[in-house]
């Protein structure tokens, strides 16, 4: 069996370290707010090139901090408009209804999968406040024509870079770096994993920064006195620890991704697989598109080899949002239905990856 993601692999990689910094944190006693989340803060806002990094529970409460943050701040108001891609996973959308505020869906582009920035502007109104931008895939999402629209129409550009850690919008800077504010999620699956849920808002706003660590820790600055009504989202000192020893790891562990997906792209035919990108890519996903998707999935596990689909159902069919159901957004409904993802990981060898792009083609006879 080949599978789709072996967490138990990838940790392995870097084991002894990772068994090391847990060991010193049972036995420092400090389990929240210690040194080891101050110096995952420290490393990951230097490695994403930004002053602040505020370490919270997990990605989704990352992004509604942002969001609420803004609010206290007097930038948003209940009703205000974020413009969202509307291919997505349902976290980027959870957060601004989380908070009272209102989605506004942008198509993707067909060949990329990224938001569309010329569909950007007609989605404006006097309501909008902000446009948030998801790095889908491991793919950056951030256009310098996105940061233009920003500047014109004075709105907040905020990042969810859940599956982008370490990519590249240019030379010298990282997604999560690009906008006012970013957040980052340390799901175990992640390129950047814990060992369980975490999180992180990462900015150069010192005001956002400063609200943002109070809003994660029941709104109390100094202990026991609330200034703002906050929750309680706050990474652990575990999981601080182990994020600074993958850390060190990132690039190189990004590296190999490539390499596997260098294998796919060059053993797929194209039509199957997005378009060259202008931007780096750090695969969190290897996606691939075809009317067969079903088909060829119960293929490849018929032949020991696990796949996944990102996402079978998008933001505004999920019933949870009826407000959105009618909505017709169909290039994003057709890469729902035509998406599965292929095995990619660090931990995934050059044989395996060439025994599931070998299947593919078995599948299609090429």
């Amino acid at each position: 069996m080949i599978p789709f993601l072996n967490i138990q692999a990838v940790t392995a990689l870097h084991a002894d370290e990772i068994a090391a910094a847990v060991d010193s944190v049972v036995r420092s006693g400090w389990y929240l707010k210690g040194k080891a989340t101050a110096d995952f803060e420290q490393a990951y806002a230097t490695f994403i090139g930004t002053s602040h990094c505020v370490g919270c529970a997990n990605g989704l409460d990352a992004l509604t901090l942002i969001l609420k943050g803004y609010m206290e701040l007097g930038v948003m108001a209940p009703g205000d408009e974020v413009i969202v891609p509307a291919n997505t996973f349902i976290a980027s959308v959870l957060a601004v209804t989380r908070c009272g505020l209102t989605p506004v869906f942008v198509e993707p582009c067909a060949n990329t999968s990224l938001i569309d920035d010329s569909l950007i502007e007609a989605a404006i109104t006097p309501r909008t406040r902000a446009i948030m931008v998801v790095h889908l895939y491991g793919r950056c999402a951030w256009t310098k024509r996105i940061s233009d629209i920003c500047r014109h129409y004075d709105l907040k550009l905020i990042e969810d870079n859940a599956q982008a850690h370490g990519a590249l919008a240019a030379p010298d800077r990282r997604t999560g770096s690009m906008g006012d504010a970013a957040g980052h999620s340390f799901y175990p699956g992640k390129n950047l994993g814990a060992l369980g849920d975490a999180g992180a808002v990462t900015t150069n706003d010192d005001a956002l920064a400063d609200v943002v660590r109070r809003l994660g820790n029941y709104g109390m600055e100094p202990k026991y006195y609330c200034d703002v009504q906050g929750i309680n989202s706050r990474i652990d000192e575990i999981q601080a620890a182990v994020l600074t020893i993958k850390l060190r790891h990132l690039d190189e562990d990004n590296q190999r991704r490539r390499a596997i997906a260098d294998i796919y792209t060059d053993m797929l035919p194209a039509s199957l697989t997005l378009s060259p990108f202008a931007f780096d890519s750090v695969y969190h996903i290897y996606p691939i598109f075809t009317e067969q998707r079903d088909a060829l999935q119960r293929y490849l596990l018929s032949e020991g080899i696990e796949t996944n689909i990102h996402y079978p159902v998008p933001p505004h069919r999920q019933c949870c949002f009826p407000q959105f159901n009618s909505f017709s957004l169909p290039i994003t409904e057709q890469l729902a239905a035509t998406e599965l993802s292929l095995p990619i990981s660090p931990a995934l060898s050059t044989d395996e990856a060439r025994i599931v792009a070998e299947r593919i083609r078995q599948f299609f006879h090429i």
